[in-house]
C-alpha cells in the first residue's frame, strides 16, 4: 500500500487511525512525503514509531503540488521504496478519507468471489453544504482515493501512467485487457473523502475546468462529454460545476491541446462511449417502469 502525500497535516492522522483499526491489515504501507511543508511527515513518522506495518520515505521536492501525474510520481517513488517485492494487491490510497474497520476484508473478499476483478472499491461520500452526499459513479468506477487492484491486472494495464487523467485511463485499459472493475455499495465499505472531488488546490472553478481538460485529454467523445457535464450538474456547486467541465473540454478542443498518445485506446474510448450513449433511453425506460410497478404496489 502506497500513500503519496504533501500538505495532509489536518488528514493523516485521521487517515491512519482508520487503518490501525481494520480486521486484516496490510503487510507494508509506504507513506512518501512529496514535499510537505507542515507536518505532515513528522506526524507520519510519529505514528510508525507505533505502527510497524508503515515506513515513510522522503520523495525530492518538486516544489508545488502537482495533482495527476505527480501523484503517481510520487507513487512509483513509494513503490521502488517498499520493503516488501512478493504482494498480491496494491492500495494507492489517499491520506484525506476514513472508512470503516473490515473495509480491506470485504475488498479481498470481492477479488475472492470475482477472479476476473482487476480493482474493487466501496463508494464515496464527500463533504457539501448541508453534509456528506454520496459521490455518483457509474457501477463500474474505482474510486481514485481507495484505488485497490490484483497484482496481474495492476501489471496487465501497466500500473498507473504518470499523466494526466491516469485515474480513467486505468479503469479503461483494464476494460481492454478483459478485467472487470466495480465498486460495492456495502454499509460497512463506505469511504469519506474529506475533501470535495474536483475542487483543485486553488479553487472549485479550477478544478472543473481541470476535469474537462482532463476528460479531453484522455479522448473522452463530444456527446459523452457534454452527458458527463450534464450528470455532474447534480453535484456541488450545483449545475455551474457542470457547465464548467462542459466549458473546460470544448475550450482545451479549441486551443488544440494534446491528446493522450495512444489512438488505439482512443478509439476504443469513444466506442464503448458511444454505446453507452445508445443504451441510455433503454436503461432510463427500464428504471422509469420498475418505479412505476413499485408505486403500483406500494401499500
Amino acid at each position: 500500500m502506497i500513500s503519496p502525500v504533501r500538505d495532509e497535516a489536518c488528514f493523516i492522522d485521521a487517515a491512519i487511525d482508520s487503518m490501525a483499526a481494520q480486521t486484516v491489515r496490510p503487510t507494508a504501507w509506504v507513506i512518501v512525503n512529496d514535499g510537505s511543508t507542515d507536518h505532515t511527515a513528522a506526524m507520519a513518522r510519529t505514528r510508525a514509531a507505533e505502527l510497524d506495518f508503515i515506513t515513510v520515505v522522503d520523495k525530492p521536492d518538486r516544489g508545488h503540488r502537482h495533482v495527476g501525474s505527480g501523484v503517481i510520481e510520487a507513487f512509483n517513488f513509494g513503490l521502488s521504496a517498499s520493503p516488501i517485492a512478493d504482494w498480491d494487491y496494491i492500495i494507492k490510497l489517499d491520506a484525506d478519507i476514513t472508512y470503516g474497520p473490515r473495509y480491506i476484508e470485504l475488498m479481498l473478499a470481492e477479488f475472492t468471489r470475482e477472479h476476473r476483478l482487476a480493482a474493487v472499491s466501496g463508494r464515496v461520500f464527500r463533504p457539501e453544504p448541508g453534509g456528506d452526499v454520496e459521490e455518483r459513479k457509474s457501477a463500474d468506477m474505482v474510486c481514485g482515493p481507495f484505488k485497490f487492484y490484483r497484482r496481474a491486472a495492476f501489471e496487465a494495464i501497466g500500473g498507473f501512467e504518470q499523466t494526466l487523467q491516469w485515474d480513467g485511463i486505468d479503469i479503461h485499459r483494464a476494460r481492454m485487457t478483459g478485467w472487470r472493475t466495480y465498486n460495492i455499495a456495502n454499509l460497512e465499505a463506505r469511504i469519506h473523502h474529506h475533501r470535495l472531488m474536483g475542487s483543485s488546490q486553488v479553487s472549485i472553478v479550477h478544478g472543473r475546468m481541470r476535469w474537462g481538460r482532463g476528460i479531453h485529454f484522455m479522448g473522452y467523445h463530444p456527446a459523452y462529454a457534454v452527458a458527463s457535464g450534464l450528470y455532474r450538474m447534480r453535484d456541488w456547486p450545483y449545475v455551474v460545476g457542470g457547465l464548467l467541465i462542459i466549458a473546460g473540454y470544448f475550450r482545451a478542443a479549441a486551443q488544440g491541446a494534446k491528446r493522450y498518445p495512444d489512438p488505439e485506446f482512443r478509439a476504443n474510448l469513444r466506442r464503448w462511449q458511444l454505446r453507452q450513449l445508445a443504451a441510455l433511453p433503454r436503461s432510463a425506460f427500464s428504471a422509469a417502469r420498475r418505479h412505476l410497478v413499485g408505486v403500483r404496489h406500494s401499500p
